[in-house]
């Protein structure tokens, strides 16, 4: 996923990944893989992840 530069820090991009994992719990997944970059790991480390 991508969020362009205007509307980071506003939340959309954890929104994203909120509603991702939602999808992927609902669809019975046990693994969702992301390649993160040093901005999304800090986002996952900040929440609390059902998915550890």
């Amino acid at each position: 996923m991508y969020v362009i530069p205007g509307e980071r820090d506003g939340g959309v991009g954890g929104r994203l990944v909120e509603a991702v994992l939602a999808r992927a719990q609902d669809l019975g997944l046990e693994r969702v893989t992301v390649h993160s970059s040093p901005r999304l790991l800090h986002a996952r480390v900040c929440r609390s992840d059902p998915y550890p």
